[in-house]
């Protein structure tokens, strides 16, 4: 019985991805991000339930890559997408809103890639998927709340055609980075995990949903410098 809790935790993730794909295309963006975050804590939680059960099995691997194609993969690309119809009035340029897709394929071609890389199994190579969901996800939220940052320099068609290009780059990029997996919890072995949440916390009691894309830039910034200096010790 207990070989099956991740796995339907893991059903979970997609089934809230499942439903965040139908608000996004009836136009609720908020919702669509709130299915993101709660797909992410699913896929963090189905993850964990694996090592403490030591429930490990091939056909959970398969089904977490799945799930977090349509959470991770297709639902932040159908996002993009709304994203771009709403910031474009100008007919002509309807058809940089499809370019929102290339996250999606991507996004399938770096989970394909972590399923079959041994380099992984310790750290990611590449941005993993839920971290460019998450991101994604903040979106229509600073866009509900008219952040004027957000508005002026993301909502247009060719700043996210930017945007889609370069985070497609980042998912299947050679960039190693720290994994958020706890494997024990003495500190000294974790000591950037800790310091990665717990600033991650302080960022979003300050700045809520904007503090998303400081948060990405200090994984990205802590995860070149640690293993950076890994190569010259």
């Amino acid at each position: 019985m207990k070989q099956h809790i991740p796995n339907a935790v893991t059903c979970l993730n997609l089934f809230s991805g499942c439903l965040g794909i139908v608000f996004a295309f009836n136009g609720e963006l908020v919702l669509a991000s709130y299915a993101i975050l709660i797909a992410a804590t699913l896929d963090f939680l189905d993850g964990m339930l694996a090592r403490l059960l030591k429930a490990y099995s091939e056909l959970g691997k398969q089904l977490d890559s799945l799930a977090d194609m349509v959470s991770f993969g297709v639902l932040p690309s159908v996002i993009i997408f709304q994203l771009f119809l709403i910031s474009t009035s100008i007919p002509s340029l309807n058809w940089i809103s499809y370019s929102a897709f290339i996250i999606a394929v991507f996004s399938g071609l770096r989970l394909a890639k972590f399923n079959i890389d041994t380099r992984q199994s310790e750290n990611f190579i590449g941005l993993p998927t839920p971290a460019n969901a998450l991101l994604i996800a903040a979106f229509p939220i600073l866009l509900e709340e008219k952040n004027i940052v957000f508005m002026n320099y993301f909502m247009n068609p060719y700043s996210l055609l930017v945007f889609s290009v370069f985070m497609s780059f980042l998912l299947i990029s050679e960039i190693p980075l720290i994994s958020l997996k706890f494997k024990t919890t003495n500190f000294s072995e974790n000591i950037l995990r800790y310091i990665l949440i717990c600033s991650s916390l302080v960022l979003i009691i300050l700045f809520q949903f904007a503090a998303s894309p400081i948060i990405l830039m200090l994984y990205l910034l802590i995860s070149i410098v640690h293993f950076k200096q890994k190569t010259t010790l």
